[in-house]
């Protein structure tokens, strides 16, 4: 029994390793945040594997039906929608309970795609040493946190969506970022990948001038 954390694209399909195809292939059921998703490049990939689905509010009722497969000694893969499970993403939640109960169990990580990675490899910001905070709050704490972001002496990254980016920014912008470098990303790997660079200002200014659909990674010097 062994359980596989199998990177999968951000967004391009091809932007998945000949070893996680394989792994997806030979284990007994792959579980995927959304079945839907995971079929679309199953699919593309040929990969007839059994999914079973497993998301942020699948109860221990899932986690036990993942612990019996694994005790009877099933191979299982873990995928999200995109990128590595475990990223701001529930998988390590499942990891951390599937211990508790087979703490002999083998954990495989198949690595590849990261969102946040992949705009840091392209931010020419320093990254010897950086932080990285997922999704930022709706609300509640969200202003602590990009205080935090301001007077960081690390690069910075984090996630942000389509209805809050400008928002995000705007905040930044008022508790004064001032002249940090900034390089949002958005659409990563995908058609519409655009990439924005310079001050929060000269962000802000492109920003607002072009469309702010699609799913932005956030870098700060």
């Amino acid at each position: 029994m062994k359980l596989y954390i199998v990177a999968t694209p951000i967004g391009n399909l091809e932007d998945i390793s000949f070893r996680a195809i394989r792994i997806l292939k030979e284990v007994n059921f792959i579980l995927c945040e959304d079945t839907r998703v995971t079929r679309i490049l199953l699919d593309r990939h040929e990969i007839k594997t059994p999914t079973i689905s497993y998301f942020q509010h699948s109860g221990m009722a899932k986690v036990n039906q993942i612990i019996d497969l694994l005790k009877q000694g099933k191979d299982l893969a873990l995928v999200s929608d995109a990128g590595t499970p475990g990223i701001s993403d529930p998988g390590n939640k499942l990891i951390e309970l599937v211990l508790q109960e087979i703490p002999e169990l083998k954990i495989e990580p198949i690595p590849g795609a990261c969102a946040a990675i992949s705009a840091l490899s392209i931010s020419g910001l320093p990254t010897d040493k950086f932080v990285f905070y997922g999704f930022l709050p709706h609300k509640k704490g969200k202003e602590t946190i990009l205080k935090e972001i301001i007077n960081n002496k690390f690069t910075s990254v984090f996630y942000e969506s389509t209805h809050r980016i400008l928002k995000t920014l705007n905040k930044l912008k008022e508790l004064g970022l001032g002249d940090k470098q900034v390089v949002v990303c958005r659409e990563l790997t995908k058609k519409f990948e655009t990439i924005y660079r310079g001050n929060i200002e000269e962000v802000l200014n492109k920003l607002e001038k072009d469309v702010t659909k699609g799913e932005f990674v956030v870098v700060i010097g």
